[in-house]
């Protein structure tokens, strides 16, 4: 298994799904969803000139949001490749386009200091030896169906490899790969495909063999080195078989991966902000994506989104870089973060006056909010008093108290950081108190 040291430092990556689909501007599936000819869908390839394409304002959207690598596809299901492949005629390079997308997104990313990703589809509704089944666009036609009743997946399974193997030797070292995806079994699909339609192992092998440090994923039906739950949140820290494993989340901003033109579902940078801290609270990260409309260039609405969830990483970046779970259970619409002695309490509402820890008595030597560094007192009662009017009643053994200004800082997620004592428990309480 490849080192994932890097991947769970750094905790946020952007997606990028970018394609013939991003023309159409109605979800990246439009194809399957509308069940599109390969004659009806060649009118956005006859069309495709993303004569605005900046990867270098791609990869600086990224790094100005706090992500630290980029993941692009390289084929989606609908087998268009955005790299100059030798396998296939279906390519940017024979577009209006007429050049390789892949080369200058690699070197973008590289000079920004990010690291590389690439997607790839497993699924290819274009290529001919790629049986029907329940995702293909052309399921509901019986002629088209009987046409292609002897398509080989052993013959797609060589084009599969062929590909990949272009990938990983021809665009210099590439840090992470994400297959997707398997569906073997899957009942909305019939005649899913998985491990072996794809020769997994053999994929796997060779993908090790040509890139020792590469990160790969669990969507070939066979363990990878991370986990991917897609457009949802784990309750918890994520296991296979009882054990503890690595994860990443891949969110969309508005539910859509390609460019959606008439989609305003969008997700609050709140929202966002608190997906990114629950995932590393529960020792995981957060790929979200952008999809670049069809001139090449990353949605309005999307910078927007990104700008903001920058502005919260550049104060509170380190609460989340180097970070996971803690061992303390944080108070209700909180999530803890901890790298070595420091503890980060994220506070996703704001409480009036008193914020009370549990299990954290004696164990805090200072607090401060992260955003200002400014000081955060304890407040001591005493284990036999009594509630009465403004009187606090005691608290429950081991409970640490914090009075808060009562105005919210103006942040989307105030974080206090707590720097832990690396005394016992019993140690003197040495936060200043009120």
């Amino acid at each position: 298994m490849s080192s994932t040291a890097w991947f769970t430092h750094d905790r946020f990556g952007m997606f990028v799904h970018w394609g013939l689909y991003s023309l159409a501007a109605r979800h990246e599936w439009v194809q399957n969803r509308e069940k599109l000819t390969d004659e009806q869908y060649r009118v956005y390839f006859d069309h495709f000139e993303p004569d605005k394409y900046d990867p270098r304002s791609w990869a600086r959207a990224a790094k100005n949001a706090g992500m630290t690598y980029v993941v692009l596809t390289t084929k989606h299901h609908d087998g268009f490749c955005l790299w100059d492949s030798d396998l296939t005629d279906f390519k940017v390079t024979n577009t209006p386009y007429g050049k390789d997308l892949l080369g200058p997104f690699v070197e973008a990313c590289r000079e920004e200091g990010l690291k590389v990703g690439f997607y790839h589809s497993l699924i290819d509704w274009h290529h001919p030896a790629f049986p029907v089944d329940g995702t293909h666009p052309r399921r509901d036609d019986q002629e088209y169906i009987a046409a292609h009743q002897y398509a080989d997946i052993a013959e797609y399974q060589l084009y599969l490899h062929g590909q990949v193997r272009e990938l990983l030797t021809r665009f210099g070292t590439i840090d992470y790969l994400f297959f997707d995806f398997s569906y073997k079994g899957r009942k909305e699909w019939w005649g899913g495909k998985g491990p072996d339609d794809w020769d997994s192992p053999g994929l796997l092998e060779m993908v090790r063999e040509l890139q020792p440090g590469i990160l790969v994923n669990d969507r070939t039906g066979i363990p990878g080195d991370f986990i991917t739950p897609e457009q949802y949140q784990p309750s918890g820290p994520m296991t296979r078989d009882g054990v503890p494993v690595v994860w990443e989340a891949c969110q969309t901003l508005n539910g859509s991966w390609g460019y959606d033109r008439d989609n305003l579902d969008y997700k609050s940078p709140e929202l966002l902000i608190r997906m990114l801290v629950d995932g590393v609270s529960k020792d995981g990260n957060l790929l979200l994506n952008v999809g670049p409309n069809g001139r090449g260039e990353i949605d309005p609405r999307a910078h927007e989104v990104l700008a903001e969830l920058g502005r919260w990483m550049d104060r509170h970046e380190r609460s989340i870089r180097g970070c996971g779970p803690a061992e303390f259970t944080p108070p209700a619409d909180g999530r803890y973060t901890q790298r070595g002695n420091r503890l980060y309490l994220h506070l996703f509402s704001w409480p009036m006056n008193h914020v009370h820890l549990p299990g954290l008595a004696g164990r805090v030597r200072y607090a401060q909010l992260l955003d200002d560094a400014s000081e955060i007192r304890v407040v001591h009662t005493d284990p036999r008093q009594t509630a009465q009017n403004t009187q606090m009643g005691a608290l429950p053994e081991g409970t640490l108290t914090l009075k808060l200004p009562i105005r919210k800082p103006d942040t989307p997620v105030p974080v206090i950081e707590l720097f832990l004592n690396t005394e016992s428990p019993a140690a003197a309480e040495t936060l200043p108190t009120d």
